[in-house]
């Protein structure tokens, strides 16, 4: 069979369409791998480590997110001190955050703890438990779409 010049071409632009979107998928891959080994090594999808930590029995997770904070608080400062641009060039703008209705952080905040004490895992290393072959937290993913739908519903009709 016998492929004319008009098919190549299409086959070569959809292949140039693509690429990127393929090798931007495969950069997201290799990231998301990379934290979910990070995740594992440092305990952070331990339900037992998880645990310690609401029951204030342990500092190791606190340690871990406390650096987070302190290295992305350093980032933020840098990146506003030197005038930061993206890998292509674009201005980087962080937007002040407005704190005017509190409660609603509280709120949410609350109901995350929640979820988090009782399934053992937030939004992140839920993928990297079930990386692990913890297939239960495929329910918690599920939950937590469900949930996400839920809010997205719903958003029109609540207080902001």
């Amino acid at each position: 069979m016998q492929v004319s010049d008009s098919q190549q071409a299409v086959a070569g632009t959809a292949d140039s369409v693509l690429k990127p979107a393929r090798d931007g998928l495969l950069k997201y891959l290799l990231v998301g791998i990379a934290f979910g080994i990070v995740f594992t090594k440092s305990e952070v999808i331990s339900w037992f480590r998880i645990q310690e930590m609401f029951r204030f029995q342990a500092f190791h997770m606190y340690g871990i997110i406390g650096s987070a904070v302190v290295v992305a608080a350093l980032s933020v400062f840098l990146i506003k001190k030197t005038n930061a641009k993206t890998f292509i060039g674009s201005d980087i703008s962080i937007p002040p955050k407005m704190l005017c209705k509190g409660y609603r952080y509280w709120i949410g905040g609350t109901i995350f703890g929640l979820g988090w004490a009782l399934t053992g895992a937030c939004p992140g290393p839920i993928f990297a438990l079930i990386g692990n072959g913890v297939l239960v937290m495929v329910v918690t993913l599920l939950s937590a779409l469900a949930g996400t739908w839920a809010y997205s519903a719903l958003r029109p009709k609540l207080p902001h």
